[in-house]
């Protein structure tokens, strides 16, 4: 599969980029329509986006690096080339938080406001931005006689981009659902988007065959343990903050 989408003035632009900034547009657009709706300073929102997207994106390809240093200290060159992938989701969300914290300190606002606020258009970005593995026929699965399966390098595989793309989108209709129907305590969304995600990422990291390690564990089911227990941390904290 071609993994170039188009060119302009002799430079490849690359379906990998084309379909995380679609993603990224996108849930720029839905976090905007629930500020205005929530009465939740639109500005604020910008100027925080304008922090976390490039946060995210360095966070992101740092958290692969450091996990694939064997690697990268043989190619440095290679550190800053993510044209071909090699961005690591969960840490565009650990910088993301970070970024929140310190943004919301700064400027004084509620920072559980502001990540409910974004959860769902984080989760469908997420969604979105999987089908970039796709086209660069990474982040697979292993041999499998499903009728699903795709094919790489001549062998039928699990596609996990597809698992995973649908456990996102699934879990962006259901925080949408929640939102709507819900009374929803300021940081109760984030943490079901914690809680929903890492339990889904766990099941999909398990199939996949390009895992990051680290002393023999994938990295990846490690962080979703801990993420998964920071959202059930933060949805007790709330509730407990609801019944005061």
């Amino acid at each position: 599969m071609n993994r170039v989408a188009f060119s302009i003035f002799g430079i490849d632009v690359m379906w990998y980029g084309v379909l995380i900034s679609s993603g990224v547009l996108l849930g720029v657009i839905i976090a905007l329509r629930e500020a205005k709706r929530t009465g939740f300073k639109e500005d604020n929102l910008l100027d925080f986006l304008l922090y976390a997207i490039p946060a995210g994106i360095v966070g992101a390809r740092a958290y692969y690096v450091i996990f694939s240093w064997d690697y990268y200290s043989r190619n440095l060159s290679q550190i800053v080339n993510i044209r071909n992938g090699g961005l690591a989701i969960h840490g565009a969300v650990i910088a993301g938080i970070i970024t929140a914290v310190i943004f919301c300190k700064k400027r004084k606002i509620n920072v559980f406001q502001l990540i409910d606020l974004v959860a769902p258009s984080l989760i469908l970005g997420q969604a979105i931005g999987r089908w970039g593995n796709f086209i660069n026929q990474e982040a697979h699965g292993g041999p499998t006689d499903l009728p699903w399966g795709i094919i790489v390098d001549g062998q039928k595989v699990h596609p996990t981009f597809l698992y995973e793309s649908i456990i996102d989108f699934c879990i962006f209709i259901f925080l949408i659902w929640f939102r709507k129907h819900k009374k929803v305590t300021d940081g109760q969304l984030f943490g079901l988007y914690l809680i929903l995600y890492s339990a889904g990422r766990y099941f999909v990291e398990g199939l996949r065959t390009d895992s990051l390690m680290f002393m023999g564990m994938r990295v990846a089911q490690l962080i979703s343990i801990a993420l998964i227990l920071i959202g059930a941390a933060l949805l007790l904290y709330v509730r407990g903050k609801k019944t005061e």
